[in-house]
């Protein structure tokens, strides 16, 4: 059954005037939206002992900043750092993707660490508060690189698939949509369908690590559990998925043909979730105070 899907979707959402609205931009609101009433939910069962929600809202805050900031950062030193030497406002054109999980994360681990040390609380204790809002955020930011048609997969050489016209890889690069449509409704385009990863990874970083974590979470877990499994399930996700998925354009392959950075940069993760979760076994565990309504 032929399952070959033409990729159209303008990437920005919105044009007013000069001003162009991406969806990737509202991706990262869905995201932050999400984690904000994700997060006051857990503030409000008690899963942070002694926060309020106005300090939450601190953290919030300053995970965003670490977000931003970090992703932009990785990216330059993992994928771009090239580029960036030689124009640095690269940094700021979050709208045209190059945002580093990995960055991100150190980012965030920064900004929880300086608020765990502000309000006097174990870095791990909010370590684990954080770690199932995250993963919604991850998923809408692979739907933002699927719209936006960017780390794309590799080709899948069967009957389904997606065609990118934008991938600047095949020769229908330029054409116009309506002859696009009737290469695609003729056939013509099936060879040059590739694996949807950004969907694959949103299932996986975003629907799946939410669904797991939060079930997890939602009993009282040992110090240092829930953070293990989120770097666990990231990590091995995230390497599973790179087999399909392209390398970055700049960086290729890094060894035996196949190993890429993203690869790389999991491997760390899922050593850092293993032991995480081994030394989970003899910590305390956080008993929930809820609040009042």
């Amino acid at each position: 059954m032929r399952m070959i899907v033409l990729h159209q979707i303008d990437p920005v959402a919105l044009q007013l005037g000069p001003v162009a609205i991406h969806w990737y931009g509202i991706m990262y609101l869905l995201a932050f939206g999400v984690a904000w009433w994700l997060g006051l939910k857990r503030v409000r069962a008690g899963r942070l002992p002694g926060v309020n929600e106005q300090a939450y809202g601190d953290l919030l805050f300053y995970g965003m900043l670490g977000v931003v900031l970090g992703g932009r950062l990785g990216y330059a030193l993992f994928y771009a750092f090239g580029d960036v030497v030689r124009n640095p406002l690269t940094l700021l054109r979050i709208w045209e993707g190059g945002m580093s999980f990995h960055g991100g994360l150190l980012g965030v681990l920064v900004a929880c660490l300086w608020w765990a040390r502000r309000y006097r609380l174990h870095f791990f204790d909010v370590v684990d508060f954080v770690a199932p809002l995250v993963p919604p955020g991850l998923g809408f930011g692979r739907l933002g690189n699927y719209i936006g048609a960017e780390l794309w997969g590799k080709f899948t050489g069967a009957g389904w698939g997606v065609v990118f016209p934008r991938s600047d890889l095949g020769p229908y690069t330029g054409m116009p949509l309506d002859r696009l449509r009737e290469l695609h409704a003729n056939g013509a385009l099936d060879a040059f369908a590739r694996h949807p990863s950004q969907l694959y990874q949103a299932a996986l970083e975003g629907l799946v690590m939410f669904t797991v974590l939060w079930v997890y979470s939602h009993k009282p877990r040992p110090r240092y559990a829930v953070s293990g499994m989120f770097a666990l399930l990231y990590g091995v996700f995230r390497f599973l998925v790179e087999f399909v998925r392209m390398p970055d354009a700049q960086l290729g392959y890094l060894a035996f043909g196949w190993l890429t950075m993203g690869q790389v940069l999991s491997l760390p993760l899922i050593a850092i979730g293993l032991f995480l979760l081994w030394i989970s076994r003899r910590m305390p565990v956080l008993t929930p105070e809820p609040k009042a309504a």
